[in-house]
Parts: structure tokens; C-alpha cells; sequence
């Protein structure tokens, strides 16, 4: 086997929904379809407050015992309780297991082949991100033997250069809708499927196109700082989350840095000269003076 990367994510738990109803249950509250488990091993998607912004985020993987949702290990017992409050008398059972898993994502080389009892799956968001896998806490990593064990450093700098967001990073939960974490470009919510909680805002902002926010990477001259102000001229436009050297990304007003393209005004992080390039998965762009006569 080629060699592959493996990066163990210490702050990611798992919450298991098992139940007669679970999956029913979850496909009345998340943002991501189900159903399309049916077709493939893991989905992404969010809870969302009833004014469809993001509370939670997670990876769901269907298993024997019912579904794990890969989560932000801090928000674990957060995202029971949320759950356990709209279950009411829905046959399903849902508890924090973080402490009887390990979560690692692997990328790099050929397709990993582990095993059981460890869970692995082909990140959802995009391909090139490579896999994730959730096997139990005591599970070492570097008995995987093509394995070359990496920081978590390394994992986020390789999703930095392929400008996916990760929530607490790139953007805040209870303060961004889905659109502006791209989970409208990253298969991580359903314009088909039935309601769910704030699927009305969401639907709104998806079907009159008024998505005015983005998280976007930036190519600095020189190293960025996480939490800099992303400046258009004088004005702030936006903020950086994550940041790799001289990479990062940000979630920005996508029509003022339009606005500045169009006036040729330097964009600036922190005081660091940086340009806006959005990945070549995206279908969305930057609204500039000329796409706007083309409309």
C-alpha cells in the first residue's frame, strides 16, 4: 500500500442516534438528506436554530447499530441535549460516546483498507479531502502499517489549501447560515427533501440568490494572522478563520469585495496584501461590475 496520511483529531467526539425511528428522527432536524445513506456511507450536515443558522455540524455514518455523528468533541453533549429536546416520544435513544471513540482523517495514497472495528469513509464535502475514520479510543493509529501519523496541523492545512471551512475555524455557530459555510457547495444541505429545522430561511436565501456572505481563500504576501480583519480599502469586509503560512481563509462579504475589484482597491488582511481565489469546485463567484451587465 502506498503510504498514507493520517491525522488523529482529538477535538472531534461522536454522538450515536440508535432507534426504530432515529434515522426519521434525524431527517426531520438536520440540514443533509438521509436518505442518500442508502447510497453511500457518510453525509454532512447541520442543526440549525429555527432562524436557520448553524448550531451544530457533524458527519453522519450509517452502522449496524444505527448512526454516528462525527461532531465537534466540545459540542458533543450540547448537540444530545438539542437532540434529546425535539426527540419527545420518538423511539430512539441518543447518547455522547466521545469518550469510547477516536476520530482521524487520513488522505493521500490509495483507498485505506482497515478494517474492523474501525469506521472508515470518503469525506462528503469533497473528495480530495480524503477519508475519515472513528474506531475506538484505544485503537493506535501507527499500527496501520502504511500509515505515516501526522499533527493536526498538517490535515488543516491540506483543507485550507482546498478552501473548506471547519466550524470554530472558519465560522461561529449560533452566527452563520449555511450558505456562508458553502454547505450548498459542499452536498451538506437538501433543497429536495422535506422540512427540517430552518429549512425555510434556507430555502429563501437558496431560491432569491441573496447569499451576501462566503468563506473564501485568501493568498497572502505574507503569513496570516487567524482572526485579522479582511479590509477593502479602508472598510472591513470580513474576518480570517484558519490559516496556513501564507494561505487562509475567510468569511467575507462577496459583493464588497466585488465592489472593491471593480475600484481596484487593495484587499488586505491584518495589513497583508492578499487576493481572493475561490476553489475551482465552487458555483458561485464574485459578483463584479462586469458579471453584473452580463445579468
Amino acid at each position: 500500500m502506498t503510504t498514507i496520511n493520517v491525522a488523529p483529531l482529538a477535538d472531534r467526539g461522536v454522538v450515536r442516534v440508535a432507534g426504530a425511528e432515529a434515522a426519521k428522527l434525524l431527517q426531520g432536524l438536520i440540514t443533509a438528506d438521509m436518505n442518500r445513506l442508502e447510497k453511500q456511507p457518510a453525509i454532512f450536515g447541520g442543526l440549525l436554530t429555527p432562524q436557520g443558522k448553524i448550531l451544530f455540524d457533524f458527519f453522519v455514518v450509517r452502522t449496524d447499530e444505527g448512526y454516528l455523528l462525527e461532531t465537534s468533541r466540545e459540542k458533543a453533549a450540547d448537540l444530545v441535549k438539542r437532540l434529546t429536546f425535539y426527540k419527545l416520544r420518538a423511539n430512539a435513544t441518543i447518547t455522547d460516546v466521545s469518550a469510547d471513540h477516536a476520530v482521524a482523517a487520513l488522505w493521500g495514497g490509495a483507498a485505506p483498507e482497515i478494517g474492523s472495528p474501525v469506521i472508515v469513509y470518503q469525506d462528503p464535502r469533497l473528495a480530495e479531502l480524503g477519508w475519515r475514520a472513528i474506531a475506538p479510543q484505544s485503537f493506535d493509529w501507527s499500527s496501520i502499517g502504511y500509515a505515516r501519523i501526522v499533527e493536526p496541523e498538517i490535515y488543516h492545512a491540506h483543507r485550507i489549501a482546498h478552501g473548506v471551512p471547519e466550524s470554530g475555524r472558519d465560522y461561529a455557530f449560533g452566527d452563520t447560515f449555511p450558505h456562508d459555510a458553502l454547505y450548498d457547495q459542499l452536498d451538506g444541505v437538501s433543497f429536495e427533501k422535506g422540512c427540517y429545522v430552518g429549512q425555510e430561511v434556507v430555502s429563501r436565501v437558496q431560491h432569491r440568490s441573496t447569499a451576501r456572505k462566503r468563506v473564501v481563500p485568501l493568498d497572502g504576501s505574507e503569513p496570516l494572522q487567524p482572526g485579522a480583519e479582511v479590509k477593502a480599502g479602508e472598510a472591513v469586509i470580513g474576518s480570517v478563520g484558519s490559516v496556513a503560512g501564507h494561505r487562509g481563509l475567510a468569511l467575507v462579504r462577496i459583493d464588497r469585495v466585488g465592489e472593491a475589484l471593480d475600484k481596484e482597491q487593495p484587499i488586505t488582511a491584518g495589513g497583508v496584501p492578499v487576493t481572493v481565489k475561490l476553489p475551482s469546485w465552487v458555483h458561485f463567484g464574485i459578483p463584479t461590475r462586469e458579471d453584473k451587465a452580463k445579468v
